[in-house]
């Protein structure tokens, strides 16, 4: 019988299925729920979610169904997400892992000043879905063998993200600088070898999250559920009941 729910947020571009290599892995006192979101992963868009707000207040539907306690996790924008949805409905959480989230330096990062550039995010998309560029992306996102489906299918989720491009609409930084610290156990999660989202910006989100806890895992890139999934599960579980203890 689960004692622990663990809700996961996918990042941009994909959906629940970048998780779907923990399944192996899971242990049988945890109950695992990672959704696609509206506009990711082939799920068609909801026209009215206009704001991280609205995408925030569908979580509350995906919670009712799991038992407490419950840990929410946010991976990349699943991240910005997490922290939406806490400024809202925290008390519907009993602690939040944040894994190289995204909402730090946005005036300062190189990748979302591109995509304000016209015509910048459908062309984005479009290299990261496209088979001709795919073993570069591979090379820059992975540095571990993935198995070809697997990876095949987490490029072509890109081409059906709907809501790509809205994220950098509604993850700014004034959106970011916006946010009032919550009061809740956390842990902020980062990779050393991380090299989409720099570990350097720990300390915004530190502020953010005034009981958290940091740790930087030696070996871990941007996409440790992908490369190393074993290592990964046995990392949140074991943070989730740290959590709720």
């Amino acid at each position: 019988m689960p004692r622990l729910s663990l809700l996961a947020l996918h990042g941009n571009g994909g959906g629940g299925f970048r998780f779907a290599r923990l399944a192996p892995h899971l242990p049988g006192d945890l109950l695992f729920h990672a959704p696609t979101l509206p506009g990711f992963g082939g799920r068609p868009a909801d026209p009215q979610l206009t704001s991280l707000a609205a995408y925030a207040q569908t979580l509350v539907a995906e919670l009712d169904s799991l038992p407490r306690p419950r840990v929410l996790l946010g991976h990349g924008i699943g991240g910005s997400l997490a922290l939406e949805f806490l400024q809202h409905h925290a008390t519907e959480v009993d602690g939040v892992i944040l894994h190289a989230p995204v909402g730090a330096h946005l005036e300062r990062r190189l990748f979302p000043r591109l995509m304000n550039l016209p015509g910048a995010r459908g062309l984005g998309q479009w290299l990261f879905a496209s088979p001709l560029t795919r073993p570069l992306f591979r090379r820059l996102l992975f540095s571990r063998p993935v198995p070809p489906d697997f990876l095949n299918r987490f490029f072509e989720e890109y081409g059906r993200c709907e809501s790509f491009g809205q994220m950098f609409d509604l993850i700014t930084a004034e959106w970011f600088a916006g946010l009032r610290p919550v009061q809740i156990p956390a842990v902020l999660l980062w990779g050393e070898r991380e090299r989409v989202l720099s570990a350097s910006q720990l300390p915004a989100f530190e502020r953010l999250l005034p009981l958290a806890e940091s740790r930087l895992i030696p070996d871990w890139d941007h996409f440790p559920m992908i490369e190393q999934p074993e290592e990964y599960t046995r990392e949140i579980s074991f943070l989730a009941r740290h959590l709720v203890q």
